[in-house]
């Protein structure tokens, strides 16, 4: 509340009780009057400030005994909704207790501590930096976009709530927030609590005060290493029921006999860690393999291994985060030990967080000793990588998991440190190889590529640490990094690997023994025998098991012969077979197998075999069921493929096969899968939240048939077997496949399956005639790494919704059949929209625009299937190409079949550049074809008068209801970063043709100017004078008190980071006062407005600018690294005045190049006193104006008309190294005597210039030069292809094009405007400049702007 006078309250400008002093006279009289004020403003709702803070009915605290404390509540399109508590912190609540006038916030409680809201939760990931005015100024995700339920929601208490806050309280030093050494915050300052007397009951009200569940333990002796700070408590006595351990009995903060020797720790049920006893592995080069250890009773002991086996093992492993168990080997394999032998017969159903969890005689009672001791091989902590496409588990296509996505590495800078991170993370030993270019195959399509030049040092834990960039859309699959490692990890038992298959899980066995490896004789395999070797190699259930050298003819030893596994062995090793290297077999036997992959994120429990029973599912690390609401045999579909277990049978509910473990939640609901999914887990569905419980766990019967062996296949109706219409035999029939999904990686498969070399095309749409029978396949979503076409993912049976017209076709390599090159529409979000590329010898390259038409388009739309062409956008309107332009001038009919067919210049011949790539938007793309849009008139692209291109036309958008939303979507949509400003009145002038767009109204999301809402195009009420323009900017200040000061943000190769502090000054900081419009650095500062976001990369370090630069990426900076965290964020203070760019003019004469100077100061211009003036003051000036070197000074202003504007500065000192005459030392000179005669005058001398403007590039263009100031045209009298090759090598543009006859009498690139400066030129072709040739006088010429010449160079 703002009080002018004691008891006197001034209300708001424009308030209905109007606001003035006057009216406080006496105003210790009238208390009442000012009470009744107060109470109507508080019941309407008025605000009581007169700041811009939105209302205060906008956000409030509830469910607590006071309006300061409680449940953070905002009101958003008229309805209350809560915040989320990720990210929620105390900086956050200090922002909603001043936006309340609560005074200070005491704790910002997470996990609904005030209770669940019931509406929506509005706000997720709020980022404030405390000095924001409103909780709706902070950085947060959009209105409603959140991942939360009303168990996180945020809570604040502020100072003024009257509430006696509880002591802050954190776990450190653990796995998760929820586990770790206790750490409590008394008088500012973050101490840890002793364990005298520290037990379950203390460590469950942590839990509960934090919102983490129960508790699991309260380990004490710094279980969780020892603190640095005061130990603020000691013997702490809680009776369980305190809301918080500060309600707790205990001795006065700071009183305690220990040390942090003693630091108390606490592990909730929240923490995803089954504490109980803790667990190692021990005798062995790696933590994930060893003779298994427990610690009960303070003492670390065996466990001996009666009934020890590979279900046992998976719990240590899982227990360990060392991934799954391999082997369980025992008999002391990992040596005796020495201490007691604390558990024996051991008994895990393979569920359980934790070896303690399982079932097994007393702690210490057995009947064994220290030759029976059970040990583990686990496959490590690989869980986040992988290599794939491999012969084995060491090498193949490196895959990664960041955020939850399994993706690719973009092989760009991949090197063997790199590798050697990987190796060690998957236990494989050293580094051998670092691949590139697919060499294991392609990733899958629908993965992503996730890292692109990473930097590991080599010592890193894990890939994912090792600084990398995003590599957005710069790297396709065709890049795909590989790794190959010594393999030195421990494969338990006998070595195992799969050879000559399409992926690490398919293929001949082989063995390893006596360091030679060996194949398996296929007397009496089966898939009894598979399936060992496939749940050894970590690779799912076995699907069949292939005899007769199906993966190819080994050429070593023939090692194992009639292997008889029963199924249960940890490793084939573990079968009975005959002695090594005994067999009356050849290579033509050799045994094979066929896994279905990684299914350990499915299974299904309590049923008749494994085919039957309880779906369950992990998710995030935790197994649970399934709930039967919207189950359906779509559902079990994917379930019974995932499996490898056929056909789905029936979809069952209520429990059929009981509820599941108690402990164990229910995770998914609503589970709707098409039924072509690879995973359960890929499939929508919602988070049951409560509303399901075991009672209606679902189930899922499957067929258990397996996949019999191959499908067989053939082409027909093709002169060739490797060329034709697809068809495949089931059920003794022949039918087809349907189109749906078909493309290049299925018609791989086909063409490696038949033996006929690679495919070159999948042609749709019955290409080889229409099929009659049955339609058998649909919907085939191969990897390309099958072996056969019905190992792929399929719909099978004939149910599908096709017809003849849409059966599949393929071409293969060994056909012989002139094949039409390949074709795609790439960098767009739908492949029906996009970059045109062809693929021509084996390598993709774009198509430029020349004569690029509609008819074109339409051709590569047909070819595509992709319906009809919506236009035909050039000048690379969907991103430049970076490999070859194999096509130029093409010129279809619109009745061909291929873009191939067309007319063109042959392959590879151009005059072109990626600037001139064409692209199609087809009527498929479900794209909205935007209006082409340019920024016109302005000192760069990013910056000027708006215009869009309707009807071949390009026009302006009048400013109407113009506002930053609007402009933030031209920037986004022409790449130029975020808006500054949005202007209107025509600021960058005004246009000349069309208004074509008003009242454009954007939500800010749009991704072209032209989805937003407006009137139709060319309806208006607005003149030219109203053109609205845009300035964008790839630089910011966070944080600050206005837009002019705060924390320096950059944007780099798309992504926004920080700037570190090292070497961080004043003129680096002028660099972004300029380009923000901020006006003269005022301060360098070093993190004082906050540090970023953490999820934010520090960019740039030793940044060196000269001050003079257009923006901060242009100056020289080394890449930050690991070097730079961002507690040392570089932040900038500009003046924030609101100058004119640039805030100097020169007046009184004709050009802008001389004149009478006149600055821009205290917000209004003014001329400068003569007195002091010189050279150096004068350098500063025309370098600022862009107008060269001072030819002279003057302090005597005859030569220019007189300035009308007072004289507000003189005495300018500059030293000639600023940027602007503004950062010059300058005295007030208002008031002081200097007549008109001293004002200060300055004649620069402009060097000259030329460029080609209008044109696709630089190097292409309408030739304009620049005099005294001003840009003009060329004429084209006695022009020469010598003047031409002057101009394209001044410029660095190579060589000079010929223009065709036709267009040397015409401007090809428009007609200029102004100034016509030079005729008649005659060049000799030595000369360095245009303006050394011979020519008449400097605007003497014949001609008008019909002759503009026009230069095209090489280099375009």
């Amino acid at each position: 509340m703002n009080m002018g006078f004691p008891g006197c309250l001034l209300l708001p400008a424009g308030h209905p009780l109007g606001r003035s002093s006057a009216a406080c006279a006496g105003a210790g009289k009238t208390k009442i009057p000012i009470l009744l004020v107060w109470l109507w403003a508080s019941m309407t709702g008025f605000p009581m400030t007169d700041s811009d803070i939105p209302e205060l009915t906008q956000l409030r605290l509830v469910n607590s005994l006071n309006r300061c404390a409680g449940r953070v509540e905002v009101l958003h399109n008229q309805q209350w909704g809560t915040v989320c508590d990720d990210g929620w912190d105390i900086t956050d609540a200090g922002v909603v207790c001043k936006q309340l006038g609560c005074g200070t916030a005491l704790s910002a409680p997470r996990g609904a501590r005030f209770g669940r809201g019931s509406d929506r939760v509005w706000l997720d990931e709020v980022n404030c930096a405390g000095t924001e005015a409103a909780l709706s100024d902070c950085k947060t995700r959009p209105w409603g976009d959140n991942d939360c339920t009303h168990k996180e929601d945020a809570g604040v208490v502020c100072s003024d709530s009257g509430i006696s806050e509880v002591a802050q309280i954190r776990l450190v030093n653990g796995s998760s927030r929820c586990a770790g050494r206790v750490e409590v915050l008394p008088n500012q300052q973050w101490g840890t609590v002793c364990d005298d007397n520290w037990d379950l009951q203390d460590a469950g009200v942590v839990c509960r005060q934090l919102g983490c569940g129960t508790a699991l333990s309260a380990p004490g002796g710094a279980r969780f290493g020892r603190g640095s700070d005061h130990i603020w408590l000691d013997e702490v006595h809680c009776a369980g029921t305190e809301v918080a351990l500060s309600d707790c009995r205990a001795e006065p903060w700071g009183a305690s006999n220990c040390d942090h020797g003693e630091d108390a720790g606490v592990v909730c049920s929240d923490a995803g860690i089954s504490e109980v006893a803790q667990i190692r592995l021990v005798n062995s080069r790696s933590h994930c393999a060893g003779r298994v250890e427990v610690l009960h009773n303070q003492q670390w002991g065996t466990v001996c291994d009666d009934n020890w086996d590979l279900q046992d093992a998976g719990v240590v492993c899982r227990q360990l985060g060392c991934g799954t168990a391999l082997s369980a080997p025992r008999g002391a394999r990992f040596g005796q030990g020495s201490d007691r032998i604390w558990l024996d017969e051991v008994n895990c159903t393979g569920t359980e967080v934790a070896l303690s969890d399982c079932r097994a005689r007393p702690w210490g009672e057995n009947n064994c000793n220290h030759r029976e001791d059970a040990g583990v091989v686990c496959s490590g902590t690989s869980s986040d990588v992988r290599l794939v496409g491999g012969p084995h588990r060491c090498a193949g296509r490196v895959e990664v998991r960041l955020d939850g996505r399994w993706g690719t590495v973009c092989d760009d800078g991949w090197g063997l440190s790199d590798v050697a991170v990987v190796c060690r993370q998957l236990d494989c030993g050293t580094a051998m190889e670092a691949l590139s270019g697919k060499v294991f195959g392609p990733g899958n399509e629908s993965d992503p590529v996730l890292m692109t030049n990473v930097e590991c040092q080599g010592t890193e834990a894990a890939l994912g640490s090792c600084p990398y960039t995003d590599p957005e859309d710069l790297c396709q699959h065709d890049e795909d990094a590989g790794a190959r490692c010594q393999d030195a990890g421990i494969s338990e038992v006998a070595q195992i690997r799969l050879a000559n298959g399409p992926s690490r899980c398919a293929g001949r066995v082989e063995v390893l023994h006596n360091q030679q490896w060996g194949t398996v004789c296929d007397d009496g395999w089966d898939l009894q025998d598979a399936g060992v070797v496939c749940r050894q190699l970590g690779c799912g259930t076995a699907l069949s098991a292939p005899g007769g050298a199906r993966f190819g003819r080994g050429s070593d030893r023939i090692w194992l012969d009639d292997v008889n596994c029963t199924g249960t062995e940890a490793a084939l090793s573990d079968c009975r077979a005959r002695p090594w290297g005994v067999n009356n077999c050849t290579h033509g036997e050799d045994a094979g197998v066929v896994c279905s992959g990684a299914s350990s994120d499915v299974r299904l429990i309590g049923g008749p075999h494994r085919c039957a029973g309880r779906v369950e599912v992990r998710l995030d690390g935790r197994w649970g069921t399934v709930c039967d609401d919207g189950w359906d045999l779509g559902d079990v579909a994917v379930v019974c493929r995932q499996l490898g277990c056929g056909k789905a049978m029936e979809a069952l509910s209520g429990k059929v096969f009981g509820p599941g473990n108690e402990s164990d939640p229910v995770l998914m609901l609503n589970v709707q899968c098409q039924g072509t999914e690879a995973a359960l887990g890929s499939c929508p569905y919602m988070d049951p939240g409560d509303h399901c419980q075991h009672d209606e766990d679902a189930g899922a019967r499957c067929q258990d048939a397996g996949i019999s062996e191959v499908a067989q296949l053939r082409l027909v109706n093709s002169r060739s077997r490797c060329a034709g219409r697809v068809e495949v035999l089931h059920n003794q029939q022949w039918g087809t496949v349907c189109d749906d999904g078909w493309d290049l990686q299925d018609a791989g498969v086909i063409c490696r399956q038949l033996g006929c070399g690679t495919a070159l095309s999948a042609p749709r749409g019955a290409r080889f005639g229409r099929g009659s029978d049955r339609i058998w396949l649909n919907n085939v979503n191969c990897a390309g790494t099958e072996v056969a076409l019905s190992d792929c993912r399929i719909w099978l049976g004939g149910k599908n919704n096709c017809n003849h017209g849409e059966d599949a076709g393929v071409v293969c390599s060994d056909s012989d059949i002139s094949e039409p090159a390949q074709l795609r529409l790439v960098n767009s979000r739908s492949r029906c929209a996009g970059r045109v590329e062809v693929l021509h010898n084996q390598q993709w390259g774009t198509v430029c625009d020349d004569s690029w038409d509609i008819q074109d388009a339409l051709v590569v739309c047909r070819q595509l299937g992709c319906g009809t062409a919506l236009s035909a956008p050039g000048r690379a309107r969907f991103g430049r190409g970076s490999d070859r332009i194999w096509l130029d001038n093409v010129n279809c009919t619109g009745t061909e079949a291929a873009l191939s067919d067309c007319r063109a210049q042959p392959w590879g011949v151009n005059n072109c550049n990626h600037g001139e790539d064409a692209g199609v938007v087809c009527s498929d793309a479900g794209i909205s074809e935007v209006a082409q849009i340019r920024l016109a008139n302005g000192p760069n692209h990013c910056a000027g008068r708006v215009e869009v291109l309707h009807n071949q036309q390009w026009g302006t958008v009048c400013d109407d209801s113009w506002d930053l939303q609007d402009a933030g979507v031209v920037c986004r949509q022409l790449g130029c970063g975020t808006a500054l400003s949005a202007l209107g009145g025509a600021r960058f002038g005004r246009g000349s043709d069309r208004i074509w767009l008003a009242n454009v109204n954007c939500r800010g999301t749009e991704v072209a100017l032209s989805d937003c809402r407006t009137r139709p195009w060319g309806d208006n009420n607005c003149t030219h004078g109203e053109d609205a323009g845009v300035v964008c900017t790839d630089v910011r200040l966070v944080g600050g008190p206005h837009r002019c000061a705060g924390r320096v943000e950059v944007r780099l190769d798309g992504r926004w980071g920080t700037v570190c502090d090292d070497g961080w000054g004043l003129s680096d900081v002028a660099v972004v006062c300029r380009q923000l419009g901020c006006g003269k650095a005022i301060k360098a500062l070093s993190k004082v407005f906050g540090p970023g976001n953490e999820s934010d990369p520090v960019l740039m370090m030793d940044v060196q600018c000269q001050g003079t630069e257009a923006a901060l990426g242009s100056c020289p900076y080394m890449d930050a690294g690991d070097h730079c965290q961002h507690d040392e964020d570089a932040g900038a203070r500009c003046q924030a005045a609101q100058l004119p760019e640039p805030p100097v003019r020169l007046v009184g004469n004709a050009t802008r190049c001389s004149g009478q100077v006149e600055i821009f100061h205290d917000g209004r211009w003014g001329a400068v006193c003569g007195l002091g003036w010189d050279l150096t003051d004068a350098k500063v000036l025309c370098r600022e104006l862009g107008c060269g070197s001072p030819r002279y000074v003057t302090h005597h202003c005859s030569k220019f008309s007189r300035s009308s504007a007072p004289v507000l500065l003189g005495q300018l000192k500059c030293t000639g190294q600023e940027a602007s005459l503004t950062h010059c030392q300058a005295q007030a000179w208002e008031g002081r005597h200097c007549p008109h005669h001293r004002d200060t005058g300055v004649m620069c001398q402009e060097p000259f210039a030329l460029r080609l403007v209008n044109g696709p590039s630089k190097c292409s263009g309408r030739l304009e030069v620049r005099y005294d100031g001003l840009w003009g045209t060329v004429c084209d009298d006695n022009w020469s292809e010598t003047n031409a090759k002057v101009v394209c090598r001044e410029l660095g543009c190579g060589l000079a094009e010929p223009l065709a006859p036709k267009l040397q009498d015409w401007p090809r690139f428009g007609q200029g405007t102004g100034k016509i400066w030079l005729d008649d030129i005659r060049c000799k072709g030595t000369e360095e400049t245009l303006q050394n040739c011979a020519h008449r006088l400097w605007s003497y010429h014949d001609c008008t702007h019909q002759e503009d010449i026009s230069v095209v160079c090489q280099d375009n």
